[in-house]
């Protein structure tokens, strides 16, 4: 870093307070330059709690003067949810391992997830074919109300992190578990959090079992008040001695060594099923060590209660080894209260280096605020750009007045120019419409020439050779009514078209001076003899295999027979067929 930084970082316990200023000056240093703890004091209730932190905040402030802007702040165990998660592997897909891990939070949080904070982060395993994953949980309330109180000061929140997991940043700083499994015991007030560090690897539980557990049975036993058991048990309270031991001379004192003795061998009993959690469904290795921390971890022989009952080395965890001390801390002070600073020190970690594990359970509307924040000298300097530029606008715009009247003006000339020449394109595009109609009716006429040759020729080569006809006229639908192929006396067919085609001596078809309709072609009547075997059924199908008349039978009317002509002696019968063509043409 360029210059000396500061930060201030608050770990906010169930019923105390630790605060810290560190500074970092030029040289990767970390430097703790003011500290202080505070108790809330007394058996609280819940919504009780933000006023006494408020009060603790205000009175740290006035006698430390922490000069940091920026703050850190840590959070109980108790209030999160922390779970633990194995998934297949997804190679880099982060976007598809969030998406996941929201499922899966959906899925285990007690409440609806548009009410919690929570954030997430991949937790080495050393096995290849899987991932795990912490997710962390936490009520939005919680967080707002805990960042309102302290915003309240005029600082700013950089990162909100828990307990355990600053903890753990703090060991790793410390070359804790590097090369081995150890587990860190937090005794606390309200609960206790046992954080295991295997070799990099990292899994915590939160126990509710601490030092809250010890005074209230301690208050039980004696009938007196929360505030006096607790006097009781800072004043005699230690780790009774198991097997045969000499008692103190005070039967106040025996009695509430037994009840510490008795609330630690229950938490005794949830460290043992942690671990046989972590060695069975985490594949850890066996805690080689523990560490104690925490502000109910001082009592006389806890380390000695829990080194006999876990069979492993136990000591104190000294957080303070990566931090530098300057003359004006006092030391006897800071000794008193060090085994309840390493979740303090490990949000100052993350201030000046990249942690282990890096969570922030900022909401996201104190995320928006702080970007707007921070964009606001942006936007002040953006609406000074404004202004200066609407005033070079302003001068621009009378040049260019001048300049776009006269474009107006020229712009109207092409304008009526081009009004002009769209009229006499409007009008060339009229004349040739008409020209290509004309053209069009010309192009029909060609193409119909061969019409008629073509009608003439298929009938000519479907006729059979005892048969010919006599007659080709338009006809019209048999079945719409009023068609002309009735039979009258003596054999005579009535019309309303005249013949196209006659033989020489067939009677003509609707009157001697009928004219053939001009109009559209689409039907056909034909007349004509057979000799022999009537041919007509075969005469109508072959008609109908061909390109130009139908292929349905319903468009060919039934054959009309017609008596032989008084003029023919060799018995020959008349026919007459209407038959529709498929592609109807003008006459």
């Amino acid at each position: 870093m360029a210059k000396t930084d500061t930060v201030l970082a608050i770990d906010i316990g169930a019923d105390s307070i630790k605060l810290a200023e560190f500074s970092c000056p030029p040289g990767g240093k970390f430097v703790l330059e003011k500290f202080a703890f505070s108790e809330y004091g007394g058996d609280l209730k819940e919504e009780e709690l933000l006023s006494a932190l408020t009060e603790k905040l205000s009175a740290a402030f006035a006698e430390n003067d922490f000069k940091a802007d920026k703050v850190l702040i840590s959070i109980s165990g108790q209030s999160t949810f922390i779970r633990f998660v194995k998934l297949p592997p997804m190679g880099e897909k982060e976007e598809r391992v969030r998406q996941v891990v929201e499922y899966e939070a959906k899925q285990n949080v007690p409440f609806p997830i548009e009410e919690v904070v929570w954030d997430y982060q991949l937790i080495s395993t050393g096995v290849e074919s899987e991932i795990e994953v912490m997710f962390i949980v936490v009520k939005d309330t919680v967080v707002e109300e805990l960042t309102n109180a302290i915003e309240k000061f005029g600082k700013e929140i950089a990162v909100v992190d828990v307990a355990p997991v600053a903890c753990y940043n703090s060991a790793r700083a410390n070359e804790v578990g590097g090369n081995e499994c150890v587990m860190i015991l937090n005794i606390g007030s309200k609960c206790s959090s046992l954080v295991f560090i295997d070799s990099g690897r990292f899994f915590v539980r939160t126990i509710p079992i601490a030092g809250y557990s010890i005074t209230q049975q301690i208050s039980k036993e004696f009938g007196i008040p929360y505030k006096d058991a607790e006097e009781l048990k800072r004043k005699h309270g230690f780790v009774a001695l198991g097997g045969a031991y000499e008692e103190p001379d005070s039967e106040v004192a025996a009695t509430i060594s037994k009840i510490v003795r008795n609330v630690m061998t229950r938490l005794h009993g949830e460290i043992n099923r942690s671990i046989n959690v972590y060695r069975s469904q985490e594949k850890g290795n066996k805690p080689a060590k523990l560490y104690l921390s925490g502000g109910s971890s001082v009592m006389a022989f806890t380390p000695r209660f829990f080194s006999e009952k876990l069979k492993i080395p136990v000591e104190y965890f000294n957080p303070f080894q990566v931090v530098s001390l300057p003359d004006h801390i006092n030391r006897e002070q800071l000794a008193e209260v060090a085994h309840m600073f390493s979740e303090v020190i490990g949000l100052g970690l993350r201030h000046i280096t990249s942690c282990p594990i890096e969570i922030s359970l900022i909401p996201e509307k104190i995320k928006k605020a702080q970007a707007l924040k921070h964009k606001t000298p942006y936007f002040y300097a953006s609406a000074a750009s404004f202004i200066l530029c609407l005033a070079l606008i302003f001068l621009s715009l009378s040049k260019q007045e001048t300049i776009d009247s006269n474009k107006v003006i020229l712009a109207k000339k092409i304008v009526e120019s081009t009004e002009a020449l769209k009229n006499e394109v409007k009008s060339a595009e009229q004349t040739k419409d008409a020209l290509a109609n004309e053209l069009k009716d010309a192009q029909n006429i060609l193409f119909g020439r061969c019409n008629w040759i073509e009608l003439l020729n298929e009938l000519q080569l479907k006729v059979p050779d005892k048969m010919w006809l006599v007659s080709i006229v338009p006809g019209k639908d048999p079945n719409a009514g009023g068609a002309t192929t009735s039979t009258g006396e003596g054999g005579e067919e009535r019309g309303a078209a005249m013949p196209l085609f006659t033989r020489k001596g067939t009677p003509k078809r609707g009157g001697s001076s009928d004219v053939a309709d001009a109009g559209r072609l689409e039907w056909l009547e034909v007349e004509g003899y057979f000799f022999g075997a009537p041919e007509i059924d075969n005469f109508k199908q072959e008609l109908a295999k061909t390109s130009v008349f139908t292929d349905k039978p319903s468009e060919i009317a039934t054959t009309s027979w017609m008596p032989a002509r008084e003029d023919d002696k060799n018995g020959f019968n008349g026919f007459k067929i209407v038959i529709k063509l498929k592609t109807p043409f003008n006459r």
